[in-house]
């Protein structure tokens, strides 16, 4: 028996952030599929290019795309996609932006000078953005105007905190995004 599917509108994500963020993290818990990771090794190809300094547990880098779907409502799916961080991996970028209505960055605030790029590769594909601002156990905590300041972002830009392990703050993170995709569609 053939069944009419009933998913009317699938929207596009990106996930996107400096090396070493959480992208990976955040799209796993919230996806209600087993998420597609482009998970490789560290090796010693990186060295010079990936600064592990603040991240020395760190073994794995995404080195294509990250991959997770969230149904909102029996018409609604969101499909996630996170890019991978490091510069050499930019030129997916392009692809991965085709078709997206937005994206949310994800920022270290023990590193925000790492999140210029990335914010001047998403204005260069025009996209709506929201800051999720990945605080984790021993990070300090700055008010989202002290981050929205230091990244000399606009009024209209929000920025949420958001834990990359916790699917509540992910999902909050999120829906913070897409009010605000909402609120530029209008």
């Amino acid at each position: 028996m053939y069944l009419e599917p009933t998913v009317t509108t699938a929207v596009k994500v990106l996930v996107v952030g400096p090396f070493g963020v959480g992208k990976t993290t955040y799209i796993g818990s919230l996806s209600e599929i087993v998420p597609l990771q482009t998970e490789e090794e560290i090796t010693e190809a990186s060295e010079g290019y990936d600064d592990l300094a603040n991240m020395p547990n760190k073994t794995t880098t995404t080195v294509a795309m990250d991959f997770g779907r969230l149904t909102l409502n029996e018409q609604l799916v969101l499909y996630l996609f996170g890019t991978p961080g490091q510069e050499r991996f930019k030129e997916m970028w392009e692809e991965l932006s085709r078709g997206a209505l937005g994206a949310l960055i994800l920022v270290d605030p023990d590193r925000l000078d790492e999140a210029f790029p990335v914010l001047d590769l998403v204005e260069k594909f025009d996209l709506p953005m929201t800051i999720g601002v990945n605080t984790k156990d021993g990070t300090p905590m700055y008010a989202c105007d002290e981050i929205r300041e230091a990244l000399h972002l606009p009024q209209e830009v929000p920025v949420v905190d958001v834990d990359a392990r916790d699917q509540q703050s992910s999902a909050q993170a999120l829906i913070t995004l897409v009010q605000h995709l909402m609120s530029t569609l209008v």
